[in-house]
């Protein structure tokens, strides 16, 4: 039976915040269509708007520029599938700007939109990213002409917690006359985040990610941008996405950002001392070990550690155990066995990214469970590894016989 029960996992979902849940309890009478003229719709929709109020205030955005939608995988799909819709409102309406440019460190819905993409005649450019996973500036000088029309680069890496540096992006970006999109769903919540400021076109929300319900997210589209509608058969969120709006949903990711608003200042500084002691505890006692992202310009809530001559699985199912939860990279790729993508493009080996654990903390997430972590980590580091070469020894010994 484990001593203690510890979720470090928050960056593939967090538990829904207690006053979210409030709302939405207090909610779930209001069964009324928004998109109705009676009583029931008119009180549905009056939620639903006071919902993107929030949403807008808290990125600096006009209420105008969000769209509701039910993921960021969804949103972040919507932008990149602009070059594809065919009308003359769509990026691709301008022939010439028919090329995207993206990172290979960006999450599965990206990538594989993007590589969608390409076999149907979009020309994708990936940038190159460099040890603790930051693009290089001058690269992205050099990809960018007259033939670029969107810039896709997330603002925080989901297993890594590296962040790039959007507002220079963006900058270079509307120079060269191409538009900006960024899939800040790690961000959100964890740093200020203001569009303006950043100069984005386009910015992608998950409610998920931020102690709100799953099933829902936002979509920043700057005013006067092209646009086309992913989903279509409805006149919902002014024409821009079709379905019957969540309205429990939206609620919750409204009353998710207000009280982000309200703790994150005081958390961020609180979660870099967890870090700071989880990254410090690690580094005492365990040898052979490698950080992985950007030791300062990076989330405070995320660790990426890879310890060599082990199996990341192997870590987690262990840690599971003694109660721990933690996870080996992006909780949407956790089913694949290839290392990951991102920890690739930063140069570390496939073996030793095999042995990649990710530990997020969230607003939940207390000292006494970082020293559980560290009391608990290096024995299972320990016994993997006399494991391991307990192994290797017994098949040497079996091939000489």
């Amino acid at each position: 039976m484990a001593d203690m029960k510890v979720y470090f996992d928050h960056n593939a979902t967090t538990p829904m915040h207690p006053e979210v849940k409030k709302e939405m309890i207090a909610a779930m009478e209001m069964f009324g269509n928004p998109s109705s003229m009676h009583s029931y719709g008119r009180e549905a929709r009056a939620n639903v708007e006071d919902a993107r109020r929030k949403v807008a205030d808290f990125i600096g955005a006009d209420e105008r520029e969000i769209i509701f939608v039910g993921s960021g995988s969804e949103a972040n799909n919507t932008v990149l599938s602009l070059f594809v819709c065919g009308t003359s409102q769509c990026i691709a309406g301008s022939k010439m700007r028919s090329t995207i440019i993206t990172t290979k460190i960006e999450h599965p819905c990206v990538l594989e939109t993007s590589e969608c993409l390409a076999h149907r005649g979009v020309r994708v450019k990936y940038l190159d990213v460099d040890r603790y996973g930051k693009i290089d500036l001058d690269q992205l000088a050099g990809m960018l002409g007259d033939d670029v029309g969107l810039v896709s680069v997330m603002m925080a890496n989901n297993e890594i917690g590296t962040l790039q540096d959007i507002e220079a992006i963006s900058a270079m970006v509307h120079a060269s006359g191409a538009l900006m999109h960024t899939d800040a769903v790690q961000a959100i919540g964890k740093v200020p985040v203001d569009v303006r400021k950043l100069g984005v076109d386009f910015l992608t929300i998950s409610a998920h990610k931020i102690y709100g319900p799953k099933g829902v997210g936002a979509l920043f589209v700057k005013k006067g941008i092209p646009y086309c509608p992913l989903i279509r058969g409805g006149h919902q969120e002014l024409g821009r996405r079709a379905g019957t709006e969540n309205t429990l949903g939206i609620l919750g990711l409204g009353r998710a950002v207000e009280m982000r608003r309200l703790e994150m200042p005081e958390e961020e500084t609180r979660m870099l001392h967890l870090k700071q002691t989880l990254r410090r505890g690690i580094e005492e006692r365990i040898d052979d070990i490698y950080f992985n992202g950007h030791p300062t310009d990076s989330l405070a809530s995320t660790l990426n550690v890879s310890f060599t001559g082990v199996e990341g699985e192997a870590i987690l199912l262990y840690l599971d155990l003694e109660g721990i939860a933690v996870s080996t990279g992006s909780a949407c790729a956790s089913g694949s066995l290839d290392p990951s993508h991102v920890l690739l493009a930063t140069g570390v080996d496939a073996e030793l990214a095999h042995g990649s654990i990710r530990f997020s903390m969230g607003r939940e997430s207390s000292m006494q469970e970082v020293e559980y972590v560290l009391d608990v980590l290096p024995p299972i580091i320990q016994r993997i590894r006399d494991m391991s070469t307990a192994y290797i020894k017994g098949g040497l010994h079996a091939a000489s016989r």
